[in-house]
């Protein structure tokens, strides 16, 4: 599975952007998408993630700020970040984790080192 990232840049605070992640391989395989950032010097942490029926899990940092969405038939994942904050500001990463694999508990507790897949990262950058 390769996945590619898109729609990074810079926006003043409190503007917006979309992220874009477009998978392609064995797309089948493929049961959570997740975006997670990381700012210099910082842990990379999650910001939302989605399974492959739509259930959805976000940081507290972004609730009510962003949305992730899925569309299957362009293999595409998308983060859709509002009212962004110079806090926002990272390299965003899209990841993917296989079906099938084991996980402890429910999808909201996997985390960064248990995906098998992840893109170049876009940098967001936000503006005070």
């Amino acid at each position: 599975v390769q996945l590619v990232e898109s729609g990074g840049g810079l926006v003043q605070s409190g503007g917006s952007l979309r992220l874009s992640c477009v998978a392609s391989g064995s797309i089948f395989s493929i049961y959570l998408m997740g975006w997670y950032r990381q700012a210099p010097g910082k842990q990379r942490d999650m910001v939302a993630n989605i399974t492959s029926i739509g259930r959805t899990q976000y940081a507290d940092s972004v609730k009510g700020r962003c949305t992730i969405s899925r569309d299957n038939a362009k293999n595409t994942v998308h983060l859709q970040m509002n009212s962004l904050k110079p806090e926002d500001t990272a390299v965003y990463y899209c990841a993917a984790f296989r079906r099938g694999t084991y996980y402890r508990g429910s999808y909201c507790s996997i985390e960064a080192y248990e995906y098998h897949y992840w893109g170049q990262g876009t940098q967001v950058t936000v503006s005070s």
